[in-house]
């Protein structure tokens, strides 16, 4: 029988550890819980449109976030998002290593607390082992019961916290509880619930190591200067490795003198990695920058009141006693690049037009000739209204002398708040009023309201054919 080409999965059981990168990644996961559960219940005053301060109205094709609605002709703003968390990403990886996988990561995030649902149903790590190495029992089902159920309970509210996002929150849940909800919203929280189970609490650190392609190309992005948790080999190791404390090797000076390094290998960095894996063994693809190992060796050294720091974040070159350089030419330029695409982003919010006029021609016919010899071209004009308040707008010809502009019975152009209305426009003209085949005009809206004062102007081409202009 061949052997698999596949290594078994070896269980992981992190070990709880106290200490300042633990305090921070805990600090982290209150604020990003916080938000995601609660953000879909904040009440936000608006003198049109819904009251949740966060909503993604597919229907009316509008996000609204807090004061800001975005509508669908908006959406280069989130190619400007995307470029911010792109160059964010690179910018920070290039001078700290993974630490978005270490601490805002998802996956991160939720796996954590699906560990903490497990040490409070199951105990710490050794009670764990013991328990799952153990045969089938009441007691092993009633706790492996309990810990799934809770991990789908989590699930559950993760799934349903997203999809209330997607509409009115209070009248969203009433629906789904009652069944009157959208097959939409059941599909999403069931998709999410089932995702959220799968990979917070059987996969793992599997998505890490395996599914997450940062795991992989991180390295393009890592260079000597880069700072990453790094195991000081010198002073851990010296020339005759490390060994446990006895009798002669108490005290880090007398390690010292007997080349024996400062690691005692208690184990304890590899028991709080929830990855599995040994950062004495160099930097991996697998470490994902969370600083546990960090707390952990540091809580041994204080305790055997050896120095801190024999686990840190360090780069390559301040591990070889040298200097690091992190104002590289690389650096900078993310740096730059990014702070380049926020400007822009916020500048374009800042300015962005409250009512829009988009003109378009009709190309199917390009032009129509009448009976009384003018020339007849047609435009689609789509007006959108982002403000909160009703507006009204009269649409004129400017730069097209003699032509005559038909709208139909719509004289004057009335939009409720947050609406848009399309319609079509003619426009007719004699060839002889104009000495080329195409000539470029403006459709000129101006406000009706004595209020606003902004003329919205939008440049088109009306179209004579050629032969028409020879008969001139």
């Amino acid at each position: 029988m061949s052997e698999s080409p596949f290594q078994d999965r070896i269980e992981i059981f992190p070990r709880s550890v106290k200490g300042r990168y633990r305090t921070i990644k805990t600090s982290i996961l209150i604020l990003a819980y916080s938000v995601y559960f609660l953000l879909p219940w904040l009440r936000w005053d608006r003198e049109v449109g819904p009251d949740q301060a966060v909503l993604f109205d597919i229907d009316g094709r509008r996000f609204y976030i807090f004061d800001l609605v975005v509508y669908a002709q908006d959406i280069f703003w989130l190619a400007g998002i995307l470029l911010i968390a792109a160059f964010l990403l690179f910018f920070v990886t290039g001078l700290a290593g993974r630490v978005f996988c270490g601490y805002f990561c998802f996956q991160t995030l939720w796996t954590d607390v699906f560990i903490f649902i497990e040490k409070l149903v199951q105990g710490e790590r050794n009670a764990r082992i013991k328990l799952h190495q153990a045969p089938w029992s009441n007691e092993k089902a009633i706790k492996m019961g309990l810990t799934h159920f809770l991990w789908l309970i989590v699930a559950l509210l993760t799934g349903l916290s997203f999809t209330l996002y997607w509409g009115n929150a209070p009248e969203l849940i009433t629906q789904m509880l009652g069944g009157d909800a959208p097959f939409a919203a059941y599909a999403t929280t069931l998709f999410l619930t089932l995702t959220t189970y799968v990979m917070a609490g059987l996969a793992r650190e599997q998505v890490c190591t395996y599914m997450c392609p940062y795991a992989r190309f991180q390295a393009v992005m890592f260079d000597s200067d880069t700072l990453i948790v790094a195991y000081d080999e010198a002073r851990g190791e010296r020339e005759n490795g490390r060994q446990k404390p006895r009798k002669g090797l108490m005290t880090s000076a007398e390690r010292d003198n007997a080349s024996i390094g400062d690691c005692i290998d208690c184990g304890y960095c590899v028991q709080v990695c929830p990855t599995g894996i040994d950062i004495r063994n160099g930097m991996q693809y697998q470490c994902t920058s969370c600083a546990l190992c960090i707390d952990a060796c540091n809580t041994i050294m204080t305790s055997i009141k050896f120095p801190q720091g024999l686990i840190r974040y360090s780069s390559e070159h301040a591990l070889k006693g040298e200097k690091t350089n992190l104002f590289k030419a690389k650096n900078i330029g993310y740096a730059f690049t990014l702070l380049l695409t926020i400007v822009v982003l916020v500048w374009s919010v800042a300015n962005r037009t409250e009512v829009e006029m988009l003109v378009q021609q009709i190309r199917q016919p390009l032009s129509v000739t009448l009976s009384d010899g003018r020339v007849q071209n047609r435009y689609d004009i789509k007006i959108n209204n982002k403000t909160t308040k009703p507006i009204s707008y009269r649409i004129a010809l400017q730069g097209l002398n003699g032509a005559e502009l038909d709208m139909g019975r719509f004289s004057e152009i009335k939009l409720a708040a947050e609406h848009s209305t399309k319609l079509i426009a003619k426009v007719r003209l004699s060839p002889s009023a104009v000495s080329q085949s195409r000539t470029k005009f403006n459709f000129v809206m101006t406000p009706a309201d004595s209020e606003i004062n902004e003329k919205i102007i939008q440049q088109n081409v009306f179209y004579v054919p050629e032969k028409q202009l020879n008969r001139k």
